[in-house]
Order: C-alpha cells, then structure tokens, then sequence
C-alpha cells in the first residue's frame, strides 16, 4: 500500500511542472521578474554537466527572442530563490547579460524540489547515461518503488531503466569517458562487471582505436575465455602438484630408469633400447 501510494504520487508530480506553465498562460500575476543575482542553482539538480555551446545557443536565441518559458523558483529564507527547475536558461540569462529573468514562484517543500528537477530533467531528455541513472536512482529511493513501479510512472521500459542503473557500477574513468562522449552508451553496456584493469584498457582501446560495440563484445567474450582457462590452469596445477611421486620413482630405478620431476611432471630419458622394454615389460 505503501508504495501505490507513493507511485501515485510520483505520477501525479510529472505533470505537476505542466500544469505550473500552463496556469501561467492564463494567469499573468503568477509570473514575476526576480533579479538574477538572487536566484541560487538547486542543490537537488541532478544536471552536472552544461554545455558551453550549448548554453552559447541558447544564450543568443534568449537575446533575440527573449525568455519563452519562465523557470520555477522557490523562496528560501532569506529572501531569496532557488531554482526548481530551468537552471539551464537561468545559465543562458545570466551570459546573456540580463539582470532579471521571468518566474515562477511555487509553495513546495526540499522534498518536492529534488522531485521537480529530476523529472523536469528526465521528461525533457536532457541528462547524460550517468545523470539519468543518478535521477532514476534518486526516485527510486526517493519513494521506495521498485524498477517496474518506476516504468510505468515514467513511461519507460523496465530493461531500460535496470539497463540504465547498472551504469552507476562502472568506475570512475568509464563514467567519465562516458559524460564525455568518447565512449558511448552501447559501449559502457558491454563493459559492466568487468575489472577495474580490464575496463581501463578497453576504454583506452575504444578510444585510440574507434572500436564499434561488437567489436569490443567480441574482445570482452576473448578475455573472458582466456580467464576461464587460466582459472581451470591453475585449479589442475594446484591438484597435480600435490602428488607424490616417491613410489613410481622407486620402481623405475629398479629398473635402471632414471625419472626427473619438475613440479607437476615427471620425463623419463633413456639410454639404450634395453631400458625401453623394461618399461613395456613393467607395464604389461
């Protein structure tokens, strides 16, 4: 019961930021203009990464167009606002060289923030893999629903959202390599469970060598067998080495054949063709 209704509720947010654009359509007074030097970015933002050029772009469509669509604000207590949503043209203004910007004043709580920006960012499609994946995380615990629970409120997959998730398990280097673009998101797929060491050098492979996704699954399965190999190597190495070859030894010299042990085998030379039957004839 507890998660439908938090699902519930997390349904009803996603359209919560609509309705706020929309009621502003038909009700000026709810827009304001708010000095940009008072506008603080929300510590809840999932969005780390602006782009330059991007935020050039729309700096300049901000210019000769002005602000289409104000951003959303909190009060805080001092008198000033954060942002809930919109940092990204918030961004833009401010290199636009405006000293205000138009918004919107909502009444929610540090909770409802963190909410507002991490769906305004995930229905706008903005976010790079790891971002995404930090933002689905975030709701996740946010309302203690599970991956399917999650699917069908934001209308997602559930593959794509587990798929996504598991981003959050490669290390440092690959997320970056990932928020930078140099390795895509198919790649970084095919590289989770793999080792630190492992993932290193096919990230570096994937860059220096433009390696498509089937060519670096085709690697991983290589290395993956090669390991296999190595492990089974090393399992019969351990149970060999612990024979004893006293008794054999003893037998052979009997008969003039002198053995030589080196860890786990054991050669025979011989002399002469005499020595040779002994051994047949020992067999038999």
């Amino acid at each position: 019961m507890k998660k439908s209704a938090l699902g519930r509720g997390l349904d009803a947010l996603l359209g919560e930021v609509s309705e706020a654009y929309e009621n502003e359509s038909t009700n000026n007074d709810a827009v304001v203009e708010i000095v940009l030097d008072d506008i603080k970015p929300n510590p809840y933002q999932p969005r780390k990464d602006f782009s330059k050029e991007s935020l050039k772009e729309l700096s300049e469509s901000i210019k000769k167009d002005g602000l289409i669509q104000p951003i959303l604000v909190v009060e805080d207590e001092l008198d000033k606002y954060i942002i809930v949503a919109g940092e990204r043209r918030f961004r833009a203004s401010k290199l636009a060289g405006f000293e205000t910007i138009k918004a919107i004043v909502l009444d929610i709580t540090k909770e409802q923030m963190q909410q507002y920006a991490l769906i305004e960012n995930i229905q706008r499609e903005n976010l790079n893999p790891i971002e995404l994946a930090m933002s689905y995380q975030s709701l996740i615990e946010l309302h203690g629903i599970t991956h399917e629970e999650l699917s069908k409120v934001i209308h997602k997959s559930r593959t794509h959202i587990t798929n996504t998730l598991r981003l959050l398990n490669l290390t440092k280097k690959s997320q970056e390599a990932l928020i930078e673009k140099k390795i895509t998101a198919g790649h970084a797929k095919v590289l989770v469970g793999l080792e630190e060491k492992e993932q290193a050098v096919i990230v570096n492979s994937i860059i220096g060598q433009n390696l498509s996704v089937r060519e670096v699954e085709n690697i991983i399965k290589s290395m993956k067998s090669k390991n296999d190999s190595s492990s089974l190597e090393t399992k019969d190495s351990k149970s060999i080495s612990k024979l004893d070859f006293k008794e054999l030894c003893s037998v052979l010299k009997k008969y003039n054949i002198n053995p030589k042990i080196s860890s786990n085998k054991i050669t025979l030379s011989f002399e002469n063709q005499e020595q040779i039957n002994n051994l047949l004839n020992l067999l038999k």
